[in-house]
């Protein structure tokens, strides 16, 4: 069936032309104040005319072809799943390396006399933290499977 200008737009339609803006954005054909604009109008379209206009004056991008926003938005939420633990991890053994690195030299410094093993304070209500967030989320993810 051929698509009329006048005939209604759906939302899947304007989220497809909405990931067509942010692809031009992202190359730089569109300022984030045009990106803006467009978007406002996109989002009060009605109809397949008032989508088309939005992407009139940008090089042809086959509508058909793009994945749905929500694929997209599955595709980042599965690249990221781990990650932001891995880092908040690897911040905390970080910054804990570096506090027992200074309580080392310290205590080399002082004859080898080693002060009270202040970094465990650093270590342990972090950690304690990091550790109920990693189970807490693991649980979740695990119910929503």
């Amino acid at each position: 069936m051929a698509v009329e200008p006048g005939m209604r737009a759906s939302d899947g339609d304007r989220d497809k032309v909405a990931s067509v803006l942010r692809e031009h954005y992202a190359q730089g054909r569109l300022t984030s104040e045009e990106f803006d604009e467009r978007l406002e109008q996109l989002y009060a379209s009605k109809t397949y005319g008032e989508l088309a206009t939005l992407t009139s004056d940008l090089p042809d991008v086959d509508l058909s072809r793009l994945p749905e926003a929500s694929a997209r938005a599955k595709d980042v939420e599965r690249k990221t799943e781990g990650g932001d633990l891995t880092i908040a991890w690897s911040v905390w053994a970080t910054a804990s390396g570096i506090n027992w690195m200074i309580w080392f030299i310290i205590g080399a410094t002082d004859g080898f006399d080693f002060p009270y093993p202040w970094p465990l304070w650093v270590m342990g209500p972090w950690g304690v933290v990091l550790l109920v967030g990693t189970v807490v989320g693991a649980l979740g993810k695990g119910r929503n499977r």
